[in-house]
């Protein structure tokens, strides 16, 4: 979820937003205390503040007069507690005792840079039950003043809780109007996959009219220019491989009337090698199409290789070994299409290895999932950097696979079409020892 989250733009934007706001808090604090500090504020203030503290003493007086500290109160939000040698006087019969309040000095008053103001002189302060309590020495006596009076309580809410929910209220809509931003991108994603997939007809809908809008058409136009260049491609293909079969046919025809018997044989099985190609390219572009539908049915597996093993290989049934892992496995699979692709497996197989390497395996088998179909030779095998070519149009690995053996190179790009439009993969897997490995997966259906 972690990596996921990270690799989204909009949780991107959101962090960004967030620190460039920090950045903006701390750059503004900072600079609001160097102009506090340099303009001499801070000393206004502080000398301002000394100023009312005197000011307070001296209207009280020493002693202390009730009278004048009584219409403080009354032009003040404020009680006054006075203690003395001979006199403890409140404004408010609640006025809490001095020993319930803990003075001391207070960190915003202090010599600290980040201070607000200068230390007060002969000033401690207290807190309790959301009253602040300021306490001052005028002779014998202390004088203590609270704010907001005693009999009320502060109005309205904590700046606090205010401050952390306008933060949370700010974040909240930055989060929703990134994801309102972005969210075309779901969509483009989405159409990108599945124009990636081969479905050049898909178009991403519900476009903007934005620069993300702007992109989305030009999938769109993409794909549908893809698709447009690999039809025309397609149709190209499939019309010289048409036109192809019928002078073959003839050549065919024409060779049945040499007299030169070696001769009419080799031109013979040079025709079959050209009728085998453009019969193969035929199939592959029928199957390397969207359009293409499969002719699916319900088969058992281990009877659609053994039929195919006899009719195909009996001349060399001796060299191949079948094992049935799964004996009664079937499958939705298209039958013809998956003979062929196991015909072009196993001839490879047969084709590149010698019976003195030992006999061609072939294991039928199942998972929770998949057909699992596998097919080994124990020949020279495929070098390892030639296997990411596997599955290629006319790639022939050197010296292994090489066209004195009479292969095309279009017998395992066939079956890999076939492995792909069933919804499934085939793939050369490692093995130990001599030759090559091929296993087939092909969804069970059903």
């Amino acid at each position: 979820m972690f990596r996921e989250l990270s690799r989204s733009l909009s949780v991107r934007l959101l962090v960004i937003f967030l620190l460039m706001g920090g950045l903006f808090v701390f750059g503004a604090y900072q600079a609001l205390i160097w102009v506090y500090n340099s303009d001499d504020i801070r000393g206004l203030i502080s000398g301002h503040l000394s100023l009312h503290v005197y000011y307070v003493k001296q209207d009280i007086g020493t002693p202390p007069n009730i009278d004048n500290a009584l219409a403080i109160t009354e032009r003040v939000p404020v009680d006054i507690r006075i203690l003395g040698p001979d006199i403890d006087w409140t404004s408010h019969s609640a006025f809490p005792e001095l020993d319930r309040l803990e003075f001391g000095p207070s960190p915003a008053f202090s010599s600290a840079r980040k201070a607000w103001v200068d230390e007060l002189s002969g000033v401690e302060f207290a807190d309790l039950d959301q009253h602040r309590f300021l306490k001052m020495r005028s002779g014998a006596y202390d004088i203590v003043v609270a704010t907001p009076p005693i009999g009320e309580l502060p109005t309205g809410p904590d700046l606090r809780v205010v401050i952390v929910g306008l933060g949370l209220l700010a974040l909240t809509i930055g989060y929703l109007t990134v994801q309102w931003l972005f969210k075309p991108i779901r969509a483009i994603r989405d159409g990108a996959r599945h124009i990636g997939r081969g479905n050049f007809d898909h178009r991403i809908t519900g476009i903007r009219k934005d620069q993300l809008g702007d992109l989305a058409k030009a999938i769109n136009k993409l794909a549908g220019d893809v698709e447009g260049m690999l039809d025309a491609k397609r149709a190209l293909l499939l019309g010289i491989s048409h036109e192809l079969r019928t002078p073959l046919s003839r050549m065919r025809l024409g060779l049945e009337f040499l007299d030169n018997d070696e001769d009419r044989e080799k031109l013979k099985a040079e025709v079959s090698e050209m009728e085998k190609i453009v019969l193969t390219l035929l199939e592959a572009e029928r199957l390397n199409t969207t359009h293409a539908k499969l002719a699916t049915s319900r088969v058992a597996v281990s009877e659609l290789v053994e039929g195919l093993v006899n009719d195909f290989f009996s001349r060399e049934r001796e060299r191949i070994r079948l094992e049935f892992l799964t004996p009664a496995l079937k499958a939705d699979i298209d039958d013809g299409r998956v003979t062929l692709m196991l015909k072009n497996l196993i001839s490879n197989a047969l084709r590149y290895s010698k019976p003195e390497d030992g006999p061609v395996e072939v294991t039928v088998d199942a998972d929770a999932t998949d057909v699992v179909l596998r097919v080994r030779d124990y020949g020279p095998g495929i070098p390892e950097g030639e296997a990411e070519h596997i599955g290629e149009p006319f790639y022939r690995s050197d010296p292994s696979r090489a066209r004195h053996t009479g292969g095309t190179g279009l017998g395992l790009y066939l079956a890999t079409l076939v492995a792909r439009a069933h919804g499934g993969t085939l793939e050369l897997i490692s093995v130990e020892g001599p030759g090559a490995s091929f296993e087939v997966r092909l969804p069970l259906g059903g």
